[in-house]
């Protein structure tokens, strides 16, 4: 199993990572598979709204609920979500790499994009994942002693993701 992650202090910071590197690795010629999470903030909103991008191509889908100006907790729209789970499911299939911008609540409970991950490893695919501090014990439970932490540095991250997925590009260069 090929399995690392990469966490980052601060709102958005490690989903801003993760979209770098995920650019980083279609600029190279990767095919890839999974998701990226950008954050908007809303000045009106305590809570900021949340889209999950599809890999390689979209859809875009908003994975946040709007539940009002005085919304606490979790605002995670888990159907909204599912349907990214199918949309990556899909897209398995003759990618180079697996990328998840978060292994977050769902996914520690085996929801979410868990068994995506699962199924990805089973077929030989490096996966990278996204995690805060508050669910990184239930990914390491979950990858066991294979996962690997990498540096917060998009480079050494987009080295270690096109070491482990071949180093050969989906597209074959032309003369």
């Amino acid at each position: 199993m090929r399995i690392a992650y990469v966490s980052l202090q601060g709102r958005g910071r490690t989903d801003a990572l993760v979209a770098d590197v995920a650019e980083r690795l279609a600029a190279r010629g990767f095919r890839l598979a999974g998701t990226v999470q950008s954050n908007h903030e809303r000045p009106d909103r305590k809570k900021c709204d949340m889209d999950l991008r599809v890999l390689p191509d979209g859809p875009t889908v908003r994975i946040s609920e709007d539940r009002g100006e005085l919304a606490r907790g979790c605002i995670l729209d888990s159907g909204a979500l599912e349907q990214t789970v199918h949309e990556v499911e899909r897209r398995l299939d003759g990618a180079d790499i697996l990328i998840v911008n978060k292994f977050g609540k769902r996914e520690s409970e085996g929801k979410g994009l868990a068994p995506v991950i699962a199924e990805a490893l089973h077929l030989g695919l490096p996966v990278l994942v996204g995690v805060n501090g508050l669910n990184l014990a239930a990914l390491l439970a979950f990858a066991g002693d294979c996962i690997e932490g990498l540096p917060t540095c998009p480079d050494a991250v987009s080295d270690w993701c096109a070491a482990h997925a071949g180093s050969k590009p989906a597209r074959a260069e032309v003369t």
